[in-house]
């Protein structure tokens, strides 16, 4: 197996993209590529001990920069530390590949460099979610703001898929992001999908309410992209300030301290629970190749697990297994001029 991993990719390229790679070795089998400058990244290996048989650097010139316009970096930065990646994925001659760099340039790329599987109108960003039970995966994230019904009805099935073979969910529970849970609820778009996910052989449970995501009730969380990274980011937000308040709140008296030392270990389980880094990166699902899209504040820890994730997908052969469940999908012969 042959992870490609953007090494120039991320805020803090190449020092914490490195030491991820290096630490990724200790749970992942295979062959790691760094692909970006070859002087920076050897300067960054020589800080580590690992063995030099799994780690190779492809050398490349170019960066694409967040403040980049995506369509013309990858088109204009042929020499780029993602294009090229997303060039080697194409070709097989790797099979994943991990970036956290400029996010709309790395959805153009698996687009324009790498292409859908056939039958796929819109690849969706499916990232794992944490929820009270344990993790949930959500998708789209944030690739497409305006959607079809056909392209939600894609979105669950390849979070289903993604959910059974990578994270290890049993016969997941997918669930329509909606205003209700009733199924007369929300827009004609979503009306008409939630008829249509009745009628396939997903385990729909129904309209899911926003109130009830973070509950674990459901395993797949289907929704837009527009109201899925309103979703994501809001979580984020509201989890980092309860996490900040109820340290201030801790801190300020000495009777608060003490009851912080006697519940440390179990506001470090909390707090970890939440942590984005321990899930990695959501990958790009619907491109014809595994590609992973980390966080751009990324640190080593989070590179580690988004190679490890990565790795996951390749060994279960994700990509193969969305390919075949979509073909086996009238719904989904679509003319090309539709898409």
């Amino acid at each position: 197996m042959k992870i490609g991993f953007d090494a120039m990719g991320g805020d803090h390229a190449p020092f914490e993209t490195v030491k991820g790679a290096v630490e990724a070795l200790e749970i992942v089998e295979g062959e790691i590529i760094l692909f970006g400058d070859e002087t920076k990244i050897e300067q960054e290996l020589s800080k580590y001990q690992y063995d030099k048989q799994r780690i190779s650097i492809f050398h490349t010139t170019e960066v694409i920069e967040n403040d980049d316009k995506p369509v013309k970096a990858i088109k204009g930065k042929a020499d780029s530390s993602m294009v090229v990646g997303l060039k080697k994925l194409r070709k097989n001659e790797i099979d994943a590949f991990v970036s956290a760099g400029n996010t709309g340039a790395l959805l153009a790329g698996g687009l324009l460099k790498v292409g859908r599987i056939k039958g796929i109108g819109r690849p969706a960003l499916c990232t794992i979610y944490p929820t009270m039970s344990g993790a949930s995966v959500l998708v789209d994230a944030g690739a497409n703001a305006e959607v079809k019904s056909r392209n939600l009805i894609e979105f669950a099935y390849m979070g289903s898929l993604y959910a059974e073979r990578v994270i290890g969910i049993s016969n997941p529970k997918v669930a329509l992001v909606n205003i209700g849970a009733e199924e007369t609820k929300g827009t004609s778009l979503y009306i008409e999908t939630h008829q249509m996910l009745k009628d396939t052989d997903l385990n729909f449970v129904g309209n899911v309410e926003g109130r009830d995501v973070p509950s674990g009730k459901v395993d797949v969380i289907v929704a837009d992209g527009f109201t899925g990274n309103i979703i994501l980011k809001l979580t984020e937000g509201v989890a980092l300030s309860i996490v900040g308040e109820l340290k201030n709140q801790i801190m300020k008296n000495a009777l608060g301290k003490i009851g912080g030392l006697l519940l440390k270990k179990n506001l470090s389980a909390f707090k970890r629970q939440l942590d984005y880094s321990e899930y990695g990166g959501a990958p790009l699902l619907g491109v014809n190749g595994l590609v992973v899209k980390a966080h751009g504040s990324s640190n080593a820890k989070a590179f580690k697990n988004a190679i490890k994730y990565a790795a996951i997908g390749v060994q279960t052969n994700l990509v193969s297994e969305i390919s075949e469940k979509i073909k086996s999908l009238p719904v989904f012969e679509v003319k090309e001029e539709e898409l």
